[in-house]
């Protein structure tokens, strides 16, 4: 028998991961591999519905009738969620003008809080907490984050459980926005 096996074999032990160490690993590679966001066809109508935004202003959904809308269920304790709101922020800011509206809704959050994380983070599109009217409109959110592109028509056209990207909001929202303005001659 060769004389380092006993080496070997203790440095192969000193070298196994404990069973959470394994543990803790796979749950770091699962979320760093997550499955993308599933998207669905939906192109039914939403029922009417409301929230009152942090500043105490109501928003109702028929005010938003002729925008595209995405409504995005999130929580601020939520890594997903956190990772996509600058990609919402920049894919607004870059649509916003040719009728792209965002509300984020927040699914645990008081309004102080939805209004402080907001501010923190520079975020100007509306952010509200979550109500009744809501649920009955986009019916159980079981995960966060999840979102939905309302059209012009208040038709939900598209759910997207999981993370959004820019890509994925441009393949999905610009064919239903007003085309873009025209340079004049």
């Amino acid at each position: 028998m060769d004389k380092r096996a006993p080496q070997v074999l203790k440095a192969a032990k000193k070298w196994t991961p404990s069973p959470l160490t394994l543990i803790l690993l796979g749950l770091i590679a699962y979320l760093w591999f997550r499955p993308p966001a599933e998207v669905s066809e939906e192109n039914r109508a939403a029922p009417p519905w409301q929230v009152v935004l942090p500043d105490g202003r109501l928003l109702a959904s028929e005010s938003l009738r002729g925008k595209v809308v995405l409504v995005n269920f999130w929580a601020t304790w939520c890594p997903y969620c956190r990772k996509e709101k600058p990609v919402i922020d920049a894919f607004w800011k870059d649509y916003q003008a040719r009728g792209f509206e965002v509300v984020s809704i927040s699914v645990d959050d008081p309004p102080e809080k939805i209004a402080a994380w907001m501010k923190d983070k520079g975020y100007a599109f509306m952010a509200a907490p979550t109500n009744a009217s809501v649920a009955a409109a986009f019916g159980h959110v079981a995960s966060v984050p999840t979102s939905f592109i309302v059209d012009a028509d208040g038709r939900i056209r598209h759910k997207i459980a999981g993370q959004v990207h820019y890509p994925r909001l441009e393949n999905l929202v610009a064919p239903l926005l007003a085309p873009p303005p025209t340079g004049t001659p």
